[in-house]
């Protein structure tokens, strides 16, 4: 059984994910899916074999945009979701995830959590974590071949 930190959207606003950070060393993976790449730097240092940044629309610098990583027995596409128009929808994303012979889609983008199925890809937006109304981000369980995900308002 592993377990997952899910973030993105921070904008350089890091009071919210200050608040979760003790969290940090307890799962094995933290995720930061864009918009604030720059922001997860310190963690990378701290936890770097745990730590996983894709660069959003909004981060300037290198970065890589998507990547595939394997969590148990899933595997999962991430990326920041911008040049999949996710604020439209999720067929492109979940498109790309199948492409890519992936069960599960992590999002961001969009600063709404969603946790939805798009032509059978499980698709995961943990929302902003940078949001002044509603930060929020996600807290995955993954065991084997089931994933268990749950948004987490902060």
């Amino acid at each position: 059984m592993k377990t997952v930190i899910l973030l993105s959207d921070s904008h350089g606003r890091k009071s919210a994910m200050e608040k979760i950070r003790p969290l940090f060393g307890e799962n094995d993976y933290l995720i930061h899916l864009g918009d604030g790449a720059f922001d997860m730097r310190s963690t990378a240092e701290t936890f770097p074999k745990k730590t996983y940044v894709v660069k959003g629309n909004c981060d300037v610098g290198g970065g890589v945009d998507e990547f595939v990583l394997e969590i148990e027995q899933i595997s999962v596409f991430c990326c920041h979701g911008h040049r999949y128009g996710v604020k439209s929808g999720l067929s492109k994303l979940a498109a790309r995830a199948k492409e890519l012979h992936c069960e599960v889609a992590f999002y961001g983008h969009t600063h709404r959590a969603e946790i939805a199925e798009a032509d059978g890809i499980m698709c995961i937006n943990p929302g902003s974590v940078g949001s002044y109304s509603s930060p929020s981000y996600a807290y995955l369980v993954v065991n084997r071949d089931k994933i268990t995900p749950t948004v987490v308002p902060l």
